[in-house]
C-alpha cells in the first residue's frame, strides 16, 4: 500500500476558466497549486519506484480545518466525528485532484477501479491518499 499525506488546508478541483478576450481555457491558479504539491508530496513517497499498473483501489480521507468561530459543542462534535462537512468541495472535486498523480503514483487515473472520498472535520487538516494494486486474478467476485 503506498499513503500520500498532504497536510494543510485540502482543496477541491475548481472548474475551468476561460479566458473572455482569448478564449483560452485553464485551470485556476489555487488547483494548479495545490496539485503540484500533491504532486510533489507523491514523488517523496515514491521515490525511484515506477508508476503502478493495472487495476487501483484509491481512499481519500479528506479532513477539514474545525472553525474556530462554531461554539465547543460543535467544534466537539466535529472532532468526534458526529458532524460532518456536508458543504463545497463536493466529494467528487476532492477526488479530481488526484490527476496530479499520473505519471508518479500510477500511470492514468483510469486504472483506478474502486475509489471512495470520506469527509471529517480536524485540527490536523489534510488530505490523505491510501493507493492499493488489485489482484486481477481475484475478479469481480472474490
Amino acid at each position: 500500500m503506498i499513503e500520500i499525506v498532504l497536510l494543510g488546508r485540502p482543496r477541491g478541483k475548481e472548474r475551468p476558466r476561460a479566458n473572455t478576450q482569448t478564449g483560452a481555457v485553464y485551470t485556476p491558479e489555487k488547483t494548479r497549486e495545490y496539485e503540484a504539491a500533491l504532486k510533489y508530496a507523491a514523488m517523496q513517497v515514491m521515490g525511484d519506484r515506477p508508476p503502478l499498473q493495472g487495476p487501483l483501489e484509491v481512499d481519500i480521507t479528506i479532513r477539514r480545518p474545525i472553525p474556530q468561530s462554531w461554539p465547543k459543542k460543535k467544534q466537539e462534535a466535529a472532532r468526534s466525528g458526529t458532524l460532518r462537512p456536508t458543504t463545497k468541495p463536493d466529494f467528487d472535486n476532492y477526488a479530481k485532484t488526484v490527476d496530479a498523480l499520473n505519471l508518479v503514483v500510477w500511470v492514468d487515473d483510469g486504472q483506478i477501479v474502486d475509489g471512495r472520498v470520506r469527509k471529517f472535520y480536524s485540527d490536523k487538516p489534510g488530505m490523505w491518499i491510501k493507493v492499493e494494486q488489485i489482484d486481477p486474478e481475484e475478479g469481480i467476485f472474490g
